[in-house]
């Protein structure tokens, strides 16, 4: 197959199947596509035959895709034979800076917290001797996930045919322009930048943040100048490296998800060279709330009918305490011959223990079956307490998975073996889910035990095994996973585990 017959439907290495073409230059096709083995759209780079740089980005895809920062997207296959190459990566669903400062410029916190886990992922890369050189706001991407991606690394440098000797200082200029831009909604090169302007000037220099928006404070903006304002640092030190701007950034708080009310009608995204992005339009979540308490009467009556009531109850606190009282005091003048009833058992006491809510030590996307992973980055989101939250599966053609393996699970890991009395898990409101609950001592699939199953489950689900259950891992387990906006996904916003106590 030659590159220049490269066309929509076209299927790379038996798998990827070509669907969209997302943006095209000099000579380099960003595709969306389909992962037909894992059922998840995936992001291809082909290539006109006459691309002069081809092995270059065959080898910085191959090179990346050994990094494992969680905030960079992942390279999943490259490859260069037989006339044609193609190199495979993260479809990433989210909104560019670009897009977060369509209506102005961040909150400072916000823009800060953005750069900082920015920052420190690519200090990881930087670690692996892998670098950037071309940040731009549309490489600064908050995933539909409510987590940081940060595109491109390394394999838009050789796309661009970009090299340079100081790789550290060009990746921590290029962290200070995004600061610059997250603050001011401007840029600070010499034109507009991914539809942001350019940045005011004061005699040939480019501005600070604080001179340009009103409530910038004073650190970050001296961060920004440390980073890319050379003119302006007056003798301070400047920020040399991702990691000296991430060490600048640590303590600034990381980025909370936007209550936004996304339109459900999917828009145009723009992408990066490398890695495909939409922008996901989700419709805002909806959390039941109790309804309101009954309002009381407010006249006198009800005031005399409340006096009353407090009146009874005082009342029977007193009996309870007295029969309380006279029970011990019993019990204890007869150690020798206690009471036996053949309609309690002694192990009625314990029976009876109210079961606590546990919190797992972690959750990890669980697909023994396929790739090992589902979802790794939003694990934790189903277990921090937050119903607006969640973690998912990949997107599946069917109900049964697409017919690619038996199940898919979030598995918790609890820290130690424990009884577990019943794990209530909040799903998504579209019914069709058939839920497992698994536990057991390891997190082998096969070890794991299948102790409560719930069909047609959706929204808060209990899960209560139907004999006793111990172990060190839990496991919710979806068989069949529900409709969701054309495809089929397993939802879980939040899970939690309640114990009598310790195995």
């Amino acid at each position: 197959m030659s590159t220049s017959a490269v066309e929509p439907g076209t299927r790379l290495a038996e798998r990827f199947r070509l669907e969209d073409r997302v943006s095209e230059s000099d000579g380099a096709t960003l595709w969306k596509a389909i992962d037909e083995i894992l059922a998840r759209p995936v992001a291809v780079h082909t290539f006109a035959p006459d691309f002069p740089r081809v092995h270059e980005v065959v080898t910085a895809a191959r090179a990346a895709s050994r990094l494992t920062d969680p905030r960079l997207t992942q390279v999943f296959d490259a490859a260069e034979a037989d006339g044609h190459a193609y190199v495979v990566s993260e479809w990433v669903t989210g909104e560019t800076l670009t897009d977060l400062l369509a209506s102005g410029p961040l909150e400072p916190e916000r823009a800060a917290g953005l750069v900082a886990e920015a920052a420190e992922a690519l200090k990881h890369a930087h670690e692996s001797q892998l670098y950037h050189l071309c940040l731009r706001p549309s490489h600064l991407v908050w995933t539909t996930g409510n987590t940081v991606k940060v595109l491109g690394v390394a394999v838009d440098a050789a796309l661009s045919g970009l090299t340079t000797d100081q790789p550290a200082l060009d990746d921590a200029e290029g962290l200070g322009r995004l600061l610059y831009a997250g603050l001011t909604g401007h840029w600070p090169g010499d034109e507009e930048e991914g539809g942001l302007p350019a940045a005011p000037m004061i005699d040939g220099h480019f501005c600070s943040p604080r001179q340009v928006t009103a409530g910038v404070p004073g650190y970050l903006d001296t961060v920004t100048v440390r980073a890319c304002l050379p003119e302006s640092r007056k003798g301070q030190r400047p920020l040399t490296s991702p990691s000296d701007v991430a060490e600048a950034l640590a303590d600034v708080a990381r980025p909370m998800p936007i209550p936004i009310a996304y339109p459900s009608t999917p828009a145009v995204a723009s992408a990066s060279h490398t890695e495909g992005l939409d922008i996901a339009h989700r419709q805002q979540l909806t959390v039941p709330r109790p309804p309101p308490a009954p309002r009381r009467p407010s006249n006198g009556g009800g005031s005399m009918l409340n006096r009353v009531l407090m009146t009874l109850v005082v009342l029977l606190v007193i009996a309870a305490v007295g029969v309380g009282a006279w029970t011990i005091g019993r019990s204890l003048g007869s150690p020798t011959t206690p009471e036996t009833s053949d309609n309690s058992p002694s192990s009625s006491a314990s029976a009876s223990a109210e079961a606590q809510a546990v919190k797992p030590d972690k959750a990890q996307g669980f697909d023994p079956l396929g790739d090992g992973d589902e979802k790794p980055e939003l694990a934790a989101l189903a277990i921090d307490g937050k119903p607006g939250t969640l973690w998912k599966t990949e997107a599946y053609t069917s109900a049964d998975l697409g017919r690619l393996k038996d199940g898919v699970g979030l598995l918790l890991d609890m820290g130690k073996s424990m009884q577990i009395s019943d794990v209530v898990a909040t799903l998504s409101d579209a019914p069709g889910a058939t839920v497992e609950l698994k536990v057991g001592d390891s997190p082998d699939l096969g070890s794991l035990k299948t102790v409560a199953t719930e069909k047609n489950a959706a929204g808060k689900t209990t899960l209560t095994p139907e004999q006793a259950a111990s172990g060190q891992y839990v496991l919710i387990w979806f068989t069949r996973v529900p409709a969701d906006a054309g495809k089929f996904h397993g939802t879980i916003y939040e899970v939690v585990v309640h114990s009598p106590g310790s195995a």
